[in-house]
């Protein structure tokens, strides 16, 4: 069934029939399509709703006028359902006629022979053939070989969980510039915990932990200092004085 065809064969039709409106070939273009969408069947089935939906009807009463002129109008023929689970039956018209081969109608027998139809792949003459299991493309796997690259998989990383002993951490303390009482604090804190942290887990870095230390260490030292200038630069507004005279005549 050719679609092309068809369709123009029907807005010829359209252009000389004086009864037809806008809705009539609205709802004829919206029926044509549920006609391709089940591939040019004899007869098929409709929903109401789907069809005002695409034909852009809003009256129920206009649906069924322009379907029923339709139908006897011979450019369809309308099978009304009662069912409310079942749609109604058309059978569209076939406009016009044609000389060439019926070469669109769906064949369900044909459609099978062409799914089990598997084509024998013939060698092509000269074509490079692997030698002893080598691969055609060199980004290709070789026996098993995994797609994944592995030199990432002996990376080592540089961590060290535990210091070796106290000097360790003091040396270290004072390498970053604190002193070594702020490294014995750490030490001592640490120790107590067996190197774990405050959720049970095990350290993995030691140095990356005292390095968070001091910066918190570093921080609570400035929001003192900031503290304490802010009380010492607070004015009497008022200048009062402690030392009042009563005998003084005001």
């Amino acid at each position: 069934m050719n679609y092309i065809k068809l369709l123009n064969a029907a807005f010829e039709k359209f252009l000389f029939d004086d009864r037809l409106n806008t809705t009539h070939i609205s709802l004829y273009m919206a029926l044509f399509q549920e006609w391709n969408s089940s591939r040019f069947a004899g007869e098929f089935y409709v929903n109401r709703r789907d069809l005002m939906m695409a034909s852009k009807i809003g009256s129920k009463s206009t649906y069924h006028r322009c379907v029923t002129d339709l139908d006897s109008w011979e450019y369809l023929s309308y099978f009304p359902s009662n069912n409310p689970y079942k749609g109604s039956k058309i059978k569209m018209t076939i406009i016009g006629t044609s000389d060439e081969p019926d070469m669109g109608r769906y064949n369900p027998t044909l459609e099978q022979l062409a799914e089990q139809y598997h084509p024998i792949r013939e060698p092509v003459v000269g074509q490079h053939r692997p030698i002893n299991g080598q691969a055609l493309d060199p980004h290709r796997p070789i026996g098993g070989q995994a797609l994944v690259s592995t030199i990432n998989n002996t990376k080592q990383v540089n961590t060290i969980k535990q210091p070796k002993g106290w000097q360790a951490v003091i040396d270290f303390f004072i390498e970053k510039g604190f002193n070594a009482d702020e490294g014995k604090k750490f030490f001592e804190h640490y120790e107590t915990r067996n190197w774990q942290t405050s959720d049970g887990n095990e350290i993995r870095d030691w140095r990356a932990l005292a390095m968070n230390w001091m910066d918190r260490t570093e921080l609570f030292n400035n929001e003192n200092n900031s503290n304490k200038k802010q009380a010492s630069q607070i004015k009497d507004n008022l200048r009062t004085t402690k030392n009042k005279d009563y005998g003084q005549p005001l």
